[in-house]
């Protein structure tokens, strides 16, 4: 996470990113039994759950200011070398921070090594790159993020030393109250507000020109009609599937499966 971008993008970020009920029962499900996790790449500390002993990491002093009285103790840390002894904690949960590490592979390493369990929120580019806003606005975003940490590395590097890896679909609800790149799916207009944006790395990260460009061509569409005319589809749905994927592995079934 060295040149951490949300020391640059990240403010106001805990107003438009609050946390989805939903996408959140199914990151505590992930997490199983432990009682003890680390939230690696903690944000303002989105997900983390209440119920649990937790230890966030997260480089951005930025986004720790943004942290909401009560929540966990945080350290200022890179995912690449977690301050923590071997095996400290159950579970280690990475929520759509990976590809923001400035060594992945070296992040994940980090993540089996202090947790006996990991849960990570990261997205399949094949699925992602169909997106509407993608695919007919800003292609952009898929070759910025071509090189980028995502769902075929984190399984390969969860995967080593024999670990039950498991992956399951994310629906985003039409009301995702977690402002990320495909939140506002159903909400197309939520996409003109500078605001909301800023706190899309997706889209905070490329070239303003071009993002401004693409969102005068999104408004004229919706001014016109001609938005809703290609997705209608979409109107009467309440979730999409648009890529994002949680993974969780787990020790080889009769390894320890407990922290220090």
């Amino acid at each position: 996470m060295n040149g951490n971008p949300y020391e640059t993008i990240g403010l106001g970020y805990s107003q438009h990113r609050r946390p989805d009920p939903r996408i959140a029962g199914q990151i505590e499900q992930a997490l199983g039994s432990a009682t003890t996790v680390v939230n690696v790449g903690a944000g303002t500390g989105s997900y983390e759950p209440r119920d649990r002993r937790v230890t966030a990491v997260e480089p951005s002093t930025v986004m720790m200011r943004q942290r909401p009285p009560g929540s966990a103790p945080v350290v200022q840390g890179y995912a690449e070398s977690l301050p923590f002894p071997d095996r400290s904690f159950d579970a280690a949960m990475a929520i759509l921070t990976v590809h923001h590490w400035t060594d992945p592979a070296a992040g994940l390493a980090e993540l089996r090594r202090v947790s006996a369990r990991q849960v990570v929120l990261t997205w399949d580019p094949a699925v992602t790159a169909r997106f509407w806003l993608v695919e007919e606005y800003l292609p952009q975003i898929s070759e910025a993020e071509a090189g980028l940490a995502s769902l075929d590395l984190v399984q390969s590097w969860l995967r080593r030393e024999g670990a039950q890896v498991s992956v399951v679909p994310v629906p985003v609800a039409a009301d995702c109250t977690d402002g990320f790149l495909g939140a506002y799916w159903r909400r197309p207009h939520r996409y003109l507000d500078p605001r909301a944006r800023a706190a899309v790395s997706a889209l905070a990260n490329l070239d303003q020109h071009l993002v401004e460009r693409a969102m005068r061509r999104l408004e004229i569409d919706l001014a016109t009609g001609h938005w809703h005319e290609r997705h209608r589809d979409l109107l009467d749905s309440h979730t999409l599937d648009l890529g994002y994927r949680l993974v969780t592995a787990a020790p080889p079934a009769g390894a320890d499966q407990t922290g220090a």
